[in-house]
């Protein structure tokens, strides 16, 4: 038992490459089917294109008139007028740039959403493992609990033993059979959650390996390698850059506006054709607007800094919480590696030394703490599931 417990310990330190890889398999599995997914995609593209709409020249204006003479000898009147209104040059390039930096925006924004589904997948994958490893273990308890019920019913017969030692058993028996069957359900319930986050489609899902990723060495090395990667701080920056060209845009709207084209007059034996040109100088249109996207740049500039900090924050409390969580395993593992006695107690059953009551209160404790360790191992899990989410 003792060179056991060690092996697990050892093991501990690193996450199984197969275990991860059964996870990371169910992931890509979802990532690929979710409809909450998919949809979100459609939308991005979707947004993208509205993104790129409206950037360019404005539509060309074809205006035609005919206009009846009075008195009717100077003849009928026609006019023809075709011309295209234009801003200043470096409004479309003002327009093309905020436009593609939107683009990007989106996909952050797609990015975002996908962390948190993946990271409800993960987490509930975690949670299957965990119940997965709880049906392995009881299902042992049961079959230890089996053996130990039927030869004390032999024993009854027998008239070996009390009516006492023999409901301890039976009732031993009943207590663990109910527990499987409450992790069965909940097993049951986990799984139809993951079928629903793929779309629909069933998952077949047995892995039963308590063990956690690692945890980083040093939190701000870690912190600083992936505050970057986080798409809210990268939609955030991506919308002070588009806010700082709002502003160019904006003071560029405060141009004047050209108008150009061709006009033709006809009356009677008499036609006029020429070019017409124009220019609207905006006074008051675009009054404010240059000082309300400089204010919007200062906002999100507060916005980002705020966040970052909040993330930080967070971030470092739940890696806190999580090396609590690992000294917790690693202790569990210690004390079931050194004190455990349940071939002791399985031996001392059977030759008689202890009564049945006691066997069952002093494996009780052995039960409790491993029972303890697969909680502490899931709750390890779930944390750094969240904690290392910007790296999925």
């Amino acid at each position: 038992m003792k060179r056991l417990f060690v092996s697990i310990l050892l093991v501990a330190i690193a996450f199984p490459v197969w275990a991860q890889s059964a996870i990371e398999s169910v992931l890509k599995e979802i990532e690929s089917n979710n409809t909450a997914l998919h949809a979100l995609r459609e939308q991005t593209e979707a947004r993208k294109l509205n993104n790129l709409t409206g950037i360019y020249l404005q539509d060309p204006e074809v205006e035609f008139n005919y206009l009846w003479g009075s008195p009717s000898r100077i003849g009928n009147r026609n006019d023809i007028r075709v011309t295209q209104t234009f801003d200043f040059p470096t409004v479309y390039g003002y327009r093309s740039k905020i436009a593609k930096l939107e683009n990007s925006n989106a996909g952050l924004i797609y990015q975002s959403e996908r962390i948190n589904l993946l990271v409800l997948a993960k987490q509930t994958c975690i949670e299957l493992v965990y119940y997965n490893a709880l049906l392995k273990e009881y299902s042992g308890r049961l079959i230890n609990a089996r053996r130990i019920a039927d030869a004390y019913k032999q024993r009854f017969e027998k008239g070996d033993t009390g009516i006492l030692e023999f409901n301890k058993a039976q009732l031993n028996l009943s207590v663990l059979s109910s527990d499987i069957q409450r992790i069965e359900t909940e097993r049951s319930s986990l799984l139809s959650e993951l079928k629903a986050l793929n779309g629909g489609k069933e998952i077949d899902f047995t892995e039963s390996e308590m063990f956690g990723e690692p945890l980083p060495a040093d939190f701000d090395d870690w912190y600083a390698s992936v505050e970057m990667s986080s798409p809210l701080l990268q939609h955030l920056m991506g919308q002070m850059e588009v806010g700082q060209y709002q502003v160019k845009l904006n003071s560029a709207l405060g141009l004047p506006r050209f108008s150009a084209g061709y006009m033709s007059e006809r009356v009677g034996s008499e036609k006029f054709q020429g070019i017409t040109m124009g220019v609207s100088v905006p006074l008051w249109e675009n009054k404010n607007r240059v000082k309300q996207a400089e204010m919007q740049v200062r906002a999100t500039g507060a916005v980002l800094e705020d966040t970052k900090i909040r993330i930080y924050g967070k971030l470092q409390s739940m890696y806190e919480q999580s090396r609590s969580l690992q000294l917790n395993v690693d202790g569990y593992l210690d004390a079931l590696s050194t004190y455990s006695n349940e071939d002791l107690l399985r031996k001392a059953l059977h030759g008689g030394e202890i009564s049945l009551l006691t066997y069952l209160l002093e494996l009780e404790y052995y039960y409790s703490t491993m029972d303890k360790l697969l909680e502490a191992k899931r709750d390890l899990g779930l944390s750094l599931a969240e904690l290392r989410a910007i790296e999925l």
